[in-house]
């Protein structure tokens, strides 16, 4: 029998595995399950490992697997917790599936989910968007480049729909222009004191931390497109 926090975690790390093949971080398992502390997140992991629910993987940082489920798993909840992209994914002509209201939207360019790149560009394609993933307010989309963002979700090669926006709440994923670099990167953004940082979702990545005036945000990620084959 598991605790309403223990079925939480499990249920938080068995998605984010089956989203992203990656088990998540213990700063995104505490923010999901709305704890103070990292050491929170320690004691529930132990205690799903000595139930038999999950087990470490050996030499691997912070991999975890997940062995079984509870038996009421498929009617529990799902803590809310960081951004989980919608995905909308794209045939080989690059229409999406199941599409009936849909909106062009501009394609600007490539961002950087890793070390920042050229600030975005002109557009250079439309793409057709579904009209429940807009609601209100201007978008546009942007070629991800890199790995820095792959705990959240967000894969290299990936197209991310962006609300545009100059603020955004601290715990979001933004587009960030950086002033003294001249460049762009996607990051999710902190608010520390009267410093930003931007943080990658991959531990391979530093946190940058900026003054408030060397930072520009440019819009806020509410979507994902994903091309198969």
């Amino acid at each position: 029998m598991l605790t309403r926090k223990q079925h939480e975690l499990l249920m938080f790390i068995q998605e984010r595995i089956k989203e992203t093949g990656v088990s998540p971080s213990f700063d995104e398992m505490k923010e999901a399950l709305d704890l103070a502390s990292k050491s929170g997140i320690h004691r529930l992991i132990t205690a799903l490992e000595e139930r038999g629910f999950i087990r470490r993987l050996a030499h691997r940082a912070r991999a975890l697997e997940v062995v079984r489920l509870p038996e009421d798993a498929a009617s529990g909840s799902r803590p809310r917790g960081p951004f989980r992209p919608q995905v909308v994914e794209r045939g080989a002509r690059g229409t999406p599936e199941a599409a009936n209201d849909v909106r062009e939207v501009p394609l600007l360019g490539r961002i950087a989910a890793g070390t920042p790149i050229e600030a975005i560009q002109h557009e250079r394609d439309k793409v057709l968007i579904p009209e429940a993933l807009l609601g209100p307010g201007e978008h546009f989309i942007l070629e991800v480049q890199g790995d820095s963002m792959i705990n959240a979700g967000i894969l290299d090669g990936d197209q991310v729909l962006i609300r545009r926006s100059p603020t955004a709440n601290s715990g979001e994923i933004v587009v960030a222009f950086v002033t003294a670099d001249g460049e762009a990167t996607l990051k999710r953004l902190r608010k520390r004191g009267a410093s930003i940082a931007l943080e990658a979702a991959n531990p391979a990545y530093e946190t940058r931390i900026f003054g408030p005036d060397q930072v520009q945000v440019q819009g806020k990620l509410v979507g994902l497109i994903r091309r198969y084959h």
